[in-house]
């Protein structure tokens, strides 16, 4: 939003704070995978927060993205033919991914908010494509004094490349190494004679190959009370 001023004070404090956990390297990193996902026509952002922020924020490349982890027929965003300009339809498309990056397995506590993409702004009306330019102002619940944070960006994407190469579905493009692997359960299956033959085993001799006795087991001597 051009219309808004530099930040003061404590805001000025709490987004300097946001901004240093930006990861430069981790952009880099990450703007790879984009183009090696989804190919050269999503271009290319400037080095950057901010260039990272205006490639990102219009929600195409991010839709492209999870798109590409899907096969074809079951993509969850729809994309518009021509790239959203007005601000609410940005927001809507930005939601749509966040929607499908969930239902992919990124957890909720991972997934920013659509609000990080943008300016901080409290809640108001939205026009078209400005702030109050219509007589119809469309109304959008934002998070008050929000700031935007291209840190929480960057965690959403690391936790969806995560998923891609935990996956292993023929879907992921790029070089595995380029994330972590998620922790996989680890299922054990026990027969039906094992199952019962747990049954036998009480508390005293889980983890001991000797039998439930007292054998070997010695006691203190009796407390001496000397008068």
């Amino acid at each position: 939003m051009a219309n808004k001023g530099p930040a003061y004070g404590m805001s000025r404090d709490v987004q300097s704070k946001i901004e240093k956990k930006y990861d430069d390297e981790l952009e880099d990193r990450l703007v790879e995978w984009i183009v090696a996902q989804c190919g050269a026509a999503v271009g290319r952002p400037e080095r950057g927060r901010l260039g990272f922020q205006v490639w990102l924020k219009n929600g195409i490349v991010l839709s492209r993205l999870v798109n590409s982890l899907y096969p074809d027929g079951s993509k969850p965003v729809k994309i518009p033919d021509t790239p959203p300009t007005m601000v609410f339809k940005q927001m809507e498309q930005i939601a749509q991914f966040l929607k499908a990056a969930e239902d992919y397995g990124v957890v909720k506590t991972d997934v920013f908010q659509t609000v990080d993409l943008f300016e901080g702004v409290g809640g108001g009306s939205r026009g078209c494509g400005g702030w109050g330019c219509c007589t119809m102002p469309i109304l959008m619940p934002l998070r008050p004094s929000a700031a935007k944070d291209m840190a929480a960006v960057q965690r959403t994407l690391m936790a969806l490349g995560s998923l891609a190469v935990t996956k292993n579905d023929g879907h992921y493009h790029g070089d595995p190494n380029w994330f972590m692997k998620k922790a996989q359960e680890h299922k054990r299956e026990f027969t039906e004679s094992q199952l019962k033959e747990g049954k036998n085993v009480i508390g005293l001799q889980m983890g001991s190959n000797k039998g439930a006795s007292q054998a070997g087991m010695s006691y203190g001597r009796p407390r001496q009370i000397i008068s």
